[in-house]
């Protein structure tokens, strides 16, 4: 029988030993990262990796899911209770900047696996905004899926452009002065209206009026 000092440090371990992962195929990409960087990393011994975790693939597998079901949770305490809590703030930067690398990563990397935690995060966000959310207005489009794809990849794009918007905001942006001034201008992109309803009135006419299919002009044509 396991005592409880003893469950409470094997689920601490287990922890830490997520936390290196995360970094480690953060730095060196699924293919890159070791078992035994992994656990050099956690301060643990390869054993303990392989009890908790068995292969790579599985321990990279507990990384895709805990990213996710992290995601959902500060998203959702987010809007509960937690948007204008400076304390809140401060620990959900503290999650999510790992997170946020080991993303950036995945999603370069373009395994099965980035390409799920995209499609669930798109399923999240339209879930989301399909439903009476506090501190949230209804989205007004006609294409509900689409536009929870979009913002989606806007969001991700932000991940994995960290090195370019980094040396643009002189500061790294997955740290906590680039992350923090990053932010915020997101917050003002999402608080601003840059065109004018005409302006948008006629662009959603044009669009909708726009072939699905059509004909490339060959450059040989004339």
């Amino acid at each position: 029988m396991v005592s409880g000092r003893g469950a409470a440090e094997d689920l601490t371990a287990r922890a830490r030993i997520r936390d290196a992962a995360l970094l480690e195929f953060a730095r060196h990409g699924v293919r890159g990262a070791t078992i035994r960087g992994i656990a050099g990393s956690a301060g643990v011994s390869v054993g303990l990796v392989q009890h908790h975790f068995g292969t790579k693939e599985e321990l990279r597998a507990a990384c895709d899911a805990y990213v996710l079901e992290t995601i959902r949770a500060t998203k959702q305490r987010a809007f509960d209770e937690g948007m204008g809590d400076p304390g809140f703030l401060a620990m959900a930067v503290e999650v999510a900047l790992p997170i946020q690398r080991y993303m950036a990563r995945a999603l370069v990397d373009g395994s099965p696996a980035a390409a799920q935690l995209f499609d669930d995060a798109v399923a999240f966000s339209e879930e989301m905004l399909g439903r009476d959310v506090p501190g949230m207005n209804a989205p007004n489009t006609s294409d509900l899926h689409a536009y929870a794809a979009v913002m989606t990849g806007m969001t991700f794009g932000l991940m994995v452009l960290h090195e370019h918007m980094s040396r643009a905001l002189g500061a790294d942006t997955l740290g906590r002065e680039g992350y923090r001034r990053l932010a915020l201008a997101m917050l003002d992109i999402n608080d601003d209206r840059l065109l004018s309803p005409e302006i948008i009135d006629h662009a959603r006419a044009a669009l909708r009026q726009l072939p699905a299919t059509g004909t490339e002009r060959s450059r040989d044509a004339d």
